[in-house]
């Protein structure tokens, strides 16, 4: 059960958190997936700045009742191609975008949404880095980001920066490298976003220049 006093608590608390590590604003995301429509709504009443899903299925469920009152909700999960035509309403940010066929993708399906009477602008993405070399996780190879990017811009996509998952065993020494590494990437392609640190590891995230972090059961507790 949802207690809507502890979630907006533990908001303020990584909120707190957050303005002890960083002189600047750090977007907090709330991961919500797997928890209910209940949990959007609130964190999103707590002022949280985006909410994030990973399940296309489940997103698209749970947004089916209307978005008023729904932070801006940002894709964070493994992206299909088959699945994009059913998110491009729902979706407000693209997080795991890693390669050229799911850009040109979301291109294609955005303007056919447009085109059918959605809501005008460009699809905003964040590109996703591997910067830790595992192969079983998603993410462009750093000297892949440069040609995914120009694709990008060539789909007419507003991108706002870049994203990484730290490492599956949570090393330490690996995370930082990892975080230095995009952190290093988004400076070279003078990029406003570095979405990177969840509730694990979000800390070290923001002190190595996180701008948006990811964050789900310090705010709703062990996932469901």
């Amino acid at each position: 059960m949802l207690a809507p006093q502890h979630i907006a608590d533990n908001i303020a608390r990584v909120r707190a958190r957050l303005g002890e590590l960083s002189s600047n604003h750090v977007a907090l995301i709330a991961v919500t997936k797997t928890w209910p429509r209940e949990a959007m709504e609130l964190a999103s009443n707590a002022g949280v700045d985006g909410l994030g899903e990973n399940y296309a299925k489940e997103l698209v469920g749970k947004v089916a009742p209307g978005r008023q009152d729904l932070a801006p909700i940002h894709f964070i999960g493994g992206l299909q191609s088959n699945k994009i035509k059913s998110l491009v309403p729902h979706v407000d940010v693209w997080q795991s975008i890693d390669r050229s066929s799911l850009v040109r993708e979301v291109g294609r399906r955005h303007r056919e949404w447009i085109e059918g009477g959605g809501t005008s602008g460009p699809p905003r993405v964040l590109l996703q880095v591997n910067t830790t070399g595992e192969t079983n996780k998603a993410g462009c190879a750093p000297s892949e980001l440069e040609s995914v990017r120009a694709v990008a811009e060539a789909e007419r996509c507003e991108v706002l920066g870049l994203m990484t998952v730290g490492p599956t065993d949570g090393d330490p020494h690996v995370t930082e490298r990892a975080f230095r590494t995009l952190r290093a990437l988004v400076d070279r392609h003078d990029l406003a976003v570095c979405s990177m640190g969840m509730t694990g590891d979000f800390e070290l995230a923001v002190t190595l220049g996180s701008t948006m972090v990811r964050i789900g059961s310090a705010i709703f507790g062990a996932r469901q």
